[in-house]
């Protein structure tokens, strides 16, 4: 018998699974597809496995075998979402698949130890991450990380962590008093900080409280909130992801704000649209969601609408823009990185070939999944490559950390930034 059958058998789940039509438009927009070229490794064949198990048609053997395989090979990057003419919501199918799997794999006592440490201790911890931060920054300056890479003996999975570490700067804000707004006050935003991003660059979280302060808020920071629960939601940990979510819903709306902003693609798009879905069977949680996730505004869409003061100091450089693919497919918010970075003196945009093609970071995949995510790195690290850009412009810490392990690897001398980090070079350059 499989186990959670019933989520993937249940009415709302098989009237989703009934709206692809099986038009394969969504193929070319798929990365596993573009590396594999099988119809199993993409949405259409994915949902036809999703659909045979819903029907009865898969047995448990099927079922951990081929059908886990191939949904883990899934990126849940959801650039399918945009291609489909027929509005197919295949985040929510692939979820509800992924906590399906969750409950009939058999996990190794190593790897129940990594997923409670990381799912469970550490990302909604940031304590104990910034403490794991603070022993990498000694790794790097130490230069054990120059020995470790040229030795190459860590095990894969070891290795690909390793990789995307970025160089690391530990100095770390008092969030228990809120910045002050720079001239006159336009009003009170709350700054949802992250685990990762806050830890590992909380140079980005620097730089958007500062441009949000030059352009008149105040930046409060809700001691209550934790982890956004993307990583939990993507590794079926669904009653872990309720928790959290739940504490962020309760942190946020205990007083009103403008707008909740967020600098992370992928955090933004679990607080905006993942978020609600959890909380289908809850009615007062439901609509608390709902709620939240109206006020969370990802930090370029916020700018785009509300940028005070122009940003008018040169920035010389050619760069070129990697999309974070749930900002772009999640959120919707294409355009307004784009024009912020236009409306910096000085500053080139130059677009990729395939602005919308994953790079393979997608939360932990570039972990478990390492030699897939490599490929797709490649690919995309070519297409970056042939832009003849300075620097490398990312919207989401995922991003950001395999973009940086992605240059190294390409031999290409390109720092990696985030859009809101460009905007602050631009402010400060005024000041000069």
């Amino acid at each position: 018998m499989i186990k959670g059958i019933e989520i993937l058998q249940s009415p709302d789940y098989k009237a989703k699974l009934t709206q692809c039509i099986h038009c394969g438009l969504c193929l070319q927009a798929c990365p596993t597809y573009a590396v594999f070229g099988t119809e199993m490794d993409a949405p259409r064949g994915r949902i036809a496995l999703m659909r045979a198990a819903s029907e009865g048609r898969i047995g448990l053997e099927e079922f951990t075998n081929s059908f886990t395989t191939h949904i883990n090979l899934c990126l849940a990057c959801r650039s399918c979402e945009t291609a489909c003419p027929s509005g197919v919501k295949y985040g929510i199918l692939v979820d509800g698949a992924q906590a399906a799997i969750s409950l009939n794999r058999k996990i190794g006592v190593i790897e129940r130890f990594v997923r409670w440490l990381g799912l469970r201790q550490m990302m909604p911890n940031l304590g104990l991450l910034k403490l794991m931060a603070r022993a990498m920054w000694l790794y790097e300056i130490t230069g054990v990380q120059r020995i470790i890479r040229a030795l190459n003996i860590l095990p894969k999975p070891l290795q690909a962590m390793e990789a995307i570490l970025p160089p690391i700067e530990p100095k770390y804000r008092d969030y228990r008093a809120p910045a002050p707004a720079l001239g006159e006050k336009r009003g009170e935003v709350a700054f949802f900080i992250g685990c990762i991003q806050e830890a590992f660059l909380a140079q980005v979280n620097e730089a958007t409280i500062r441009v949000l302060q030059r352009n008149g808020y105040q930046v409060h920071f809700p001691l209550g909130q934790t982890c956004c629960g993307a990583a939990q939601i993507h590794q079926g940990e669904h009653a872990l992801a309720r928790e959290l979510a739940r504490k962020n819903i309760d942190a946020f709306l205990a007083r009103d704000y403008v707008a909740v902003i967020s600098n992370a693609g992928g955090c933004g798009a679990t607080l905006k649209d993942e978020l609600v879905h959890l909380f289908h069977d809850d009615p007062v949680y439901f609509e608390k969601a709902k709620h939240f996730a109206a006020k969370v505004k990802d930090i370029s869409e916020f700018l785009a609408a509300n940028l005070r003061v122009p940003p008018t100091g040169e920035v010389k450089a050619r760069v070129t823009y990697s999309d974070s693919c749930h900002l772009r497919h999640v959120q919707k918010v294409v355009k307004q990185p784009r024009d912020l970075m236009k409306s910096i003196p000085g500053l080139q945009l130059v677009e990729l070939k395939l602005p919308d093609r994953c790079c393979g970071s997608a939360g932990v995949y570039n972990i478990v999944q390492a030699d897939t995510a490599d490929a797709i790195l490649d690919a995309k690290m070519q297409d970056i490559a042939s832009t003849g850009a300075d620097w490398i412009i990312a919207s989401n810490i995922g991003c950001h950390m395999q973009l940086i392990a992605g240059a190294r690897k390409a031999k290409l001398k390109m720092p990696v930034y985030h859009v809101v980090q460009v905007l602050d070079m631009s402010y400060q350059a005024m000041e000069k």
